[in-house]
This record gives structure tokens, sequence and C-alpha cells, in this order.
């Protein structure tokens, strides 16, 4: 720990990192309760939108998001990358859909891809804090998001509108294609939208699979068809698209969209010379939406949504349908924007999921987790007040939470949780705050019930009904500085969690030809390793951090050095180590921008991970160097055009990484180009 204090006072984290094209810090946070700038926010907030966005877009929200400060990705190969905040994933990091829930099953396992599709979005917003708890219980990691305008919630100025973009990145081959089509006539406003992107398998800078690594706790592991360069099994496939219409006026608006998304991708090989292993995704959502404007005295606006999802994840071994989940939810909101009263302004409201949730074997045998109705009603309440230089904020929400699985006892939860939040704006420059969290979590279905062969995770998983409701009492406290020369800002967290629901690996392994556990496997044997759901009391902390520093700013142009990093550490209560945390980052960023040309250049230096947790492996340390690049080109028959191109990893390091579950089997993607063009009409 003595190594990183001097990190925490030598660099800041911004509310918005500092990669190419974030200079706005005033932008308007539209997750939050009421309409406020994240300068004015007392909790840690990442906001991407127009060229920053387009030009960080991955192929998942993880990938996406992996080089903003707290958040990394839990890689699964490249159809799959779900976001971790602060050390934590799953559950604890929801992500939604236009401040819906995408009501997916990506918080159930790694290898789940996430039903929300980063190339069709305008917006994307991560926070914390209390604002969280509009939108759930549990999730103390954060909320991602992503809002893509599917059902128009305003009117505009052309009948027609819209924009293109097409997008080439030689370390798998991708090629996507993205166009969208908007406008408005007559207050009837409608947007299209659709995508295709095709990925072969990945590239890499070294050897897949880490023979040694997975032989420590496993002797009997052999790979003889380890590739070198490449990631066998690990291409991707992806298509989908929206429709949505909607009437805008003076009075509110009401509008309907659809959506469809289907996704193909494999799970990287494991290198024994078995049958591969991949996923089909299919989901198709129906989103209705209505708000009224001042619908009476003290109401400013009342929101309601709707959604139907209907989801279908199918893992085949060998193109032979294996397990199959099944996920159909209907979801409603009813929202209370409040007019202010004084300085106080707030929301309130209700929300409830209704899910219908299922895990097979192709084969009909006894399912994995049994069918069952997982109902959850929610009541919640943000406020906020300004007394002179201080904002204050206050949040609670209740849940009841019933899990009802076929032939069994149904299993109810009452999670409560509340938080307080402070921002002091000492002078024009400096800035306090402080937070304060206590959230609640139900255990997932999966947690409690799964008991079986996951052909994607290639494990087998042992649920444990017996779980209880998580606790968790998460503390914030950020520092902000805002001058001509430099800007900074400090955020440090301590969360202190009680029974704290994880997957370990289990010191004994599942052998598939006698269909039983074993303490240990002859060389070659069929094994594969053994996850239980347990809880422990946890404690997390760290910070994120970031300096700016505007070098030069005349007619040459102007010029901008970060320096940035961010630490998470997780432990048990009884001594050992939280399994699949983040490393310790950080790095500077050199950043130039002249009329319509920007530029960055950004070298990141991630520790080794050596906390890996029991039965896990450490992950050697690297260094990651990125330079990206930006032009509009002036306009053209009233059309932007931005050409853009990006160098990752150019060092062509083999980075394994630790919040992975295949970190032995696919490190991250090596040394690439990608280059794109938009059009925006």
């Amino acid at each position: 720990m003595q190594k990183i204090l001097p990190l925490v006072f030598l660099s800041i984290t911004t509310a918005q990192a500092a990669d190419n094209g974030i200079k706005e810090l005033d932008t308007i946070l539209v997750s939050s309760p009421m309409p406020i700038s994240s300068s004015k926010s007392a909790i840690p907030v990442t906001v991407l939108t127009g060229d920053a966005l387009h030009t960080k877009m991955g192929t998942t929200i993880g990938d996406t998001l992996k080089n903003e400060l707290g958040v990394t990705s839990q890689s699964f190969g490249a159809g799959v990358g779900s976001p971790v905040i602060r050390g934590q994933s799953g559950p604890r990091v929801q992500v939604l859909q236009n401040s819906m829930g995408n009501n997916d099953v990506s918080s159930l396992s790694p290898d789940h891809a996430n039903g929300v599709e980063p190339i069709l979005a305008e917006r994307i917003e991560v926070f914390r804090g209390p604002s969280t708890l509009l939108y759930g219980n549990g999730a103390i990691g954060g909320i991602i998001n992503v809002i893509d305008n599917r059902i128009p919630e305003k009117t505009f100025d052309k009948i027609i509108a819209g924009a293109g973009e097409q997008r080439y990145d030689s370390v798998t081959n991708e090629t996507s294609s993205v166009i969208k089509l908007e406008g408005s006539k007559s207050g009837f406003s409608y947007h299209v939208d659709g995508f295709y992107r095709d990925q072969g398998n990945t590239h890499i800078g070294g050897t897949a699979i880490d023979e040694a690594a997975v032989q420590i706790n496993d002797p009997s592991f052999v790979a003889p068809q380890n590739s070198t360069g490449v990631i066998n099994n690990s291409q991707a496939r992806s298509r989908g698209g929206s429709v949505g219409v909607s009437m805008v006026g003076e009075a509110g608006l009401v509008g309907a969209s659809i959506n469809q998304l289907e996704k193909n991708y494999g799970i990287p090989s494991d290198g024994t010379g078995g049958a591969p292993v991949t996923v089909d995704l299919k989901q198709t959502k129906y989103d209705f939406k209505a708000q009224l404007n001042q619908p009476f005295a003290f109401a400013e606006k009342l929101k309601m949504k709707f959604g139907y999802t209907d989801y279908q994840h199918t893992e085949k071994d060998g193109g032979i349908p294996a397990t199959q989940f099944l996920n159909k939810s209907y979801a409603s909101r009813l929202e209370l924007e409040q007019k202010p009263i004084g300085a106080l302004t707030g929301s309130l409201g209700f929300q409830s999921t209704n899910s219908q949730f299922s895990a097979i074997n192709a084969d009909g045998s006894v399912p994995l987790v049994p069918k069952s109705n997982i109902d959850s009603y929610g009541l919640f309440a943000v406020e906020s007040y300004k007394l002179g230089n201080v904002t204050y904020e206050l949040g609670g929400r209740g849940e009841w939470v019933t899990i009802s699985p076929e032939n069994a006892g149904s299993l109810s939860y009452l999670p409560i949780s509340g938080s307080a939040s402070a921002l002091w704006e000492v002078t024009k420059q400096h800035q306090l705050s402080l937070a304060y969290t206590h959230s609640q979590r139900a255990p997932l279905i999966q947690e409690l019930y799964y008991d079986g062969v996951h052909e994607a995770s290639r494990s087998y998983e042992l649920g444990n009904a017996d779980l209880g409701k998580e606790f968790s009492n998460n503390l914030d406290a950020g520092y902000r500085f805002k001058s001509d020369w430099m800007n900074a800002e400090v955020n440090l967290f301590h969360n202190w969690v009680s029974n704290y629901i994880y997957q370990q690996r289990a010191d004994y392994l599942f052998n598939r030809d006698s269909g039983g556990f074993a303490d240990s496997c002859t060389l070659g044997e069929p094994c594969i390793p053994v996850e239980i759901s347990q809880q422990a009391g946890a404690t997390f902390k760290g910070y994120e951090a970031q300096l700016k520093f505007p070098l030069m700013e005349n007619h040459y142009g102007l010029v901008d050095l970060s320096v940035f990093s961010d630490y998470t550490r997780g432990t048990f209560n009884k001594g050992s180590d939280v399994p699949r945390m983040p490393p310790l980052r950080y790095g500077v960023q050199l950043s130039y921008e002249k009329n319509n040309f920007t530029s960055n250049v950004r070298l990141t230096r991630g520790e080794a991970q050596t906390h890996a947790g029991a039965n896990e492996t450490s992950t050697p340390s690297y260094l990651l160097l990125n330079i990206g690049t930006q032009y509009h080109i002036a306009t053209v028959a009233e059309a932007d055009i931005m050409l853009f191109a990006n160098a990752k990893n150019l060092l062509n390091e083999n980075i394994r990484n630790s919040t992975s579950y295949l970190r032995n089997f696919a490190p991250d993607a090596g040394r690439s180009a990608e280059v794109g063009i938009r059009v925006s009409y």
C-alpha cells in the first residue's frame, strides 16, 4: 500500500476521463433525478457522448468503457465484455437502456453477453451514489445508463435526418456498419436504426493459453492445441435494429418502439481439442413511454415506462444445443419529478419487474435452474436541497422480491437501501464532497439454485439455496480543484459488505467421464473446475484520480497533459483476497486539438495482480499504449463527415485480465489498427 499512496496525492480522477474530445465539464446528467451538471455532482460521474463516444466505441459495453477511471471489462472473448466498476460486476453494476433495466441474463454469468448494443448509443452515463437508488438496490459498483433515443423525446428540425458509420479493426478483421434515420413533422417523431458487425478470431501478442498457470490448480490439464498469435474460436457476429415513434407536444409525449438483437459468438478454445462452444443470443424488446408535463400543481413531470423482453441464450457444444437460458420479463416504471419547493427538488416513484426464468439442458433432463417466477416491486425517492454553498442529496428505496421455483417453496426478500451526500463549494476553485450509501441486495436465481455443468464458462456451478441478503455500507469522499493552470479531482471509497455473495473456485474438480467430483485427475482426464456460491464479510477500498494540465493554448492549437490512476483492493474479513479484482493502474495522456483535428497518446501501466484469491492465479504487469485521432471534414451539403483512426496496444503486450474468468485461456487483444468514417446529416 505504501507504494501507491503517493499516487493518491499526485493524481486525481475527473468526472469525465480526459480522453479525446471530452472537454466540457458542465454536462447535464440525464440519469440524475433532477437536471444537474456533472461538475455539481457529489459523486464520481463519467459521461461519454458525441465524438468521444464514437471514437471509444467497442464491441461491448465493457470494451467501450474499460479505459475510463475505475472501470474495467470482465472480458470473455470478443463477443462478451461485462463492465466492472471498482471491482464489482454482475448484479452490483446495473446496465440500463434508456433508464430501464435491460432484463437480459448478463448479470448471472460472465459468458452471457449484454443485450445493450453500444454502437447504437448516443450517450453513456456511469454514476454512483444516491441516484443509483432510482433504479435498483445493491448497485454498489454503480449504474451504467445507455441512451439511444429509440423512442424520441423531442421534435427534430428536419423531416429526414440521421447518421451512418463504417469501421474496420485489424485485430479481429472486424467490419461494422450502422445507420440511423430520424425526423419530425407536425409533432410526430420517428427513429429507425440498424447495425451489423462481423468479427474473426482475435489476434494476440503471444500464446493463447498459459498452461503453467492452469496447472497450478489442475495438474491434469494439457493443451495440445495451444495457439500462438490468435485465440481460436473467438469469432463473433451480431446484428440488430430498432423502430420507434412518438407524438411530442407541450403537454408531454407518448411513444413506442420495437428492438431486435441477434448475436452469435464463440467461447475461446481451451486447447484440448474438444468441440467448439458457441452461443446464440436472441432478444426482442417492446417499449412504451409516456410523459405529462406539469400534470398537477406540485409536479413538474410524470413519466411512465413499460417494457416486455423475450430473451434466449443457447450454448452449443460442437453446434449441438447443450444449455439454454430463457427469460421473459415485464418491467414498468412510474416516476414523478416534483416542482422545486424553495431549494428542494427531487423525484419519487414505483418500479416493478416480473420475469419467468429457466436454465435447461437440451436433452430435457433435470434443469440446471428450476423454472421460476421472479417478481420485484420497489418504491424509491431521491431529494436534493441546497443550503448556502452546500448541496445535500438524500435517497431511499424499498423492494419486495419473491422467487418462486417450480416444485419448491417460494423465497421472499425485503431489501431496504438509503443514501445521503453533500457537496460543499468551498470557493469557485475548490469543492469537497462526501456520500454514504447503505445498500441491500437479494441473491440471484443462479446464485441460489444452479447445479450442473456450464459449458460456456467451462465449470461446474453449485448454487446455495441458503444464501441471505447482502448488506453493504459505502463511503465516498472527494475533492475537486479547478483553475487556469490545472484541473484536479480525487475520489476515495471504502465499502464494508456483510454476506458478500461470490463464486469461489473449489479445491476439487468435476470429472466429466465419471460424472462425479474428484480431489484430483490424471493427466488428460476431462476435468473442469467447480465454482460454488458462498457468502462472507468483505471490504473494498480504493481511489480514482487524475490531474489535467493545459500546457499550451495558442494559434498552434491546444495541448493538455493528464496524469491518472485508479486502484481497488478487496479482502474478506477472514483474511483472504476477493477473487477477480482489477490491478493498480496509472499512466499519462497527451492530447492535442486544433480546429477540426484532435488526437491523443495514452500510456497505461497495470501492475501485477498478486492478490488473486484462493485457487486463482496471479496476472503479470503490462504496458498499454494507445493512440487516437479524429478529423472533421468541412460540412458538405449540410452533412458533417468525421474520419477517425485508433491504434491500440501498440506494444503488442499479451495482457492477462485479472477480472476475467478466462484470463489463462484468452488474453486481451494484441496490436490493432482501427479506421472509420461517420457521416451525420
